[in-house]
């Protein structure tokens, strides 16, 4: 059904294999709460764990539940596997670990979520993989940082707290002319961007954030394009041509296309290797939840979106607000970017920054009624939060700069709420804050 369907809305209630229970009919996804399964015979079991064939092993490594929502994903998103994790994080380190060991390197974009950051600069850096980081206002800057040790890129397609868009194609086209994959987390554009189509790899998603989309489960997930030949230069690509010692010697870039008739060696090696070792496997409870909320997101989206624009229309006005950042706010080539690559909405979050700096700042979100002050976004209701002091309060001063954060900016996660009571929340709180300057000034 996937390749007769192509719009969001239909492929998010029908995307993937799953049509009903093969057991009871059952059309809604049974959570399969189960540790193991019960082989066939002996000779299924030997072909499952020598990779001859696939199916349940261990709930560790896959789960009827869970591979409902990763077919379905997979399917939304243009590509040909995926692979879900226990959250959003746990997928960005599988992106990486997936193609990088010790003395390797990896080249990623300035503008990134700052628990990405602490994961590059700090973990995988312990591990022996080093990172480079590359502004993406010119695409060229990627290509300088390149050398024989370089695995993969990496990026955000609507990176926060800066919203500048990726220029994805740009730095896709100059990965692929050295074998080397973007990889682009695209929790905060589902819908309105298709990394795929512009030339990525491999996509990684927060299912926490819009697709859970009610602040209630978490997970991530890692889409394989299946656009990307891992044996094209081996040397480029050791991890998938060179035999495995750990599978008996498996080349993954070849026995994968072999196995399944498909190139889809990225998201077997993850899953048969990173979450075989690593364990960070996604609960069934929690991917049931997840295609909840995968079912309504097109839905809810358009009105994420929408709500958005309302509210960047009123905040610039507002006699106490300094700057708004949001995409369509940019000027130049960052703006045509968003033209390229956004269709139907330019995302939900919205920077403002706040008349007088951090206390500003902080009593504006000290008095918000309606938003929730909460460390999340994408989520059903519209929140709010000072990342300096919270979400990327463990970076330094110079890389806070770089990540678009200054003292008083405040990042909203504009809800599905009426717009209009949205707006009269962040009315009365800059009110708040007009009257509080007014005081310290008398």
């Amino acid at each position: 059904m996937t390749k007769e369907i192509k719009h969001p809305e239909t492929i998010a209630l029908h995307g993937g294999e799953y049509r009903s229970d093969p057991a009871t009919t059952a059309v809604a996804v049974p959570i399969y709460r189960t540790t193991s399964y019960q082989f066939k015979n002996t000779d299924t079991a030997a072909n499952l764990f020598a990779l001859k064939e696939f199916g349940n092993i261990y709930t560790r490594i896959m789960n009827p539940t869970c591979d409902a929502l990763e077919k379905r994903v997979a399917a939304f998103e243009g590509g040909l596997a995926a692979l879900a994790v226990s959250s959003g994080q746990s997928a960005s380190a599988f992106s990486i670990l997936n193609v990088a060991q010790a003395g390797d390197n990896f080249i990623s974009s300035t503008d990134l979520y700052g628990g990405t950051v602490n994961l590059f600069n700090h973990t995988l850096k312990k591990q022996g993989i080093e990172v480079r980081y590359a502004d993406p206002l010119d695409p060229k800057n990627f290509k300088k940082l390149i050398d024989d040790k370089t695995r993969a890129i990496y990026s955000e397609t609507l990176p926060n707290p800066y919203l500048r868009p990726f220029p994805i194609k740009e730095v896709s086209d100059i990965g692929r002319k050295y074998n080397i994959p973007l990889i682009v987390d695209n929790t905060a554009a589902p819908i309105i961007c298709k990394p795929f189509e512009h030339g990525a790899a491999v996509i990684v998603n927060s299912l926490t954030k819009y697709i859970g989309g009610h602040g209630t489960v978490i997970g991530g997930i890692i889409v394989d394009g299946g656009n990307f030949d891992w044996t094209a230069d081996p040397k480029r690509q050791p991890l998938y041509n060179e035999p495995d010692p750990s599978y008996g010697g498996a080349v993954w870039g070849k026995v994968v296309p072999e196995l399944t008739g498909a190139n889809v060696a990225f998201a077997v090696r993850a899953r048969v290797v990173l979450l075989r070792d690593l364990g960070s496997c996604l609960s069934p409870d929690n991917a049931f939840q997840h295609i909840q909320g995968l079912e309504t997101l097109p839905l809810r989206f358009k009105q994420h979106c929408s709500n958005a624009e309302k509210v960047v229309n009123f905040l610039q006005t507002h006699k106490n607000v300094e700057k708004v950042i949001y995409p369509t706010l940019y000027k130049g080539e960052v703006a045509n970017r968003a033209k390229k690559y956004f269709k139907g909405g330019n995302g939900a979050l919205v920077g403002v920054e706040i008349k007088g700096g951090v206390e500003a700042g902080k009593k504006f979100i000290d008095s918000l009624k309606l938003h929730y002050h909460v460390a999340n976004i994408g989520d059903a209701r519209s929140l709010a939060i000072h990342p300096a002091t919270t979400t990327h309060s463990q970076l330094t001063e110079k890389e806070l700069l770089a990540a678009g954060v200054t003292p008083g900016y405040v990042r909203l996660s504009v809800g599905i709420e009426h717009p209009d009571d949205i707006i009269a929340d962040l009315e009365q709180a800059l009110d708040v804050v007009g009257r509080s300057k007014l005081k310290a000034v008398s």
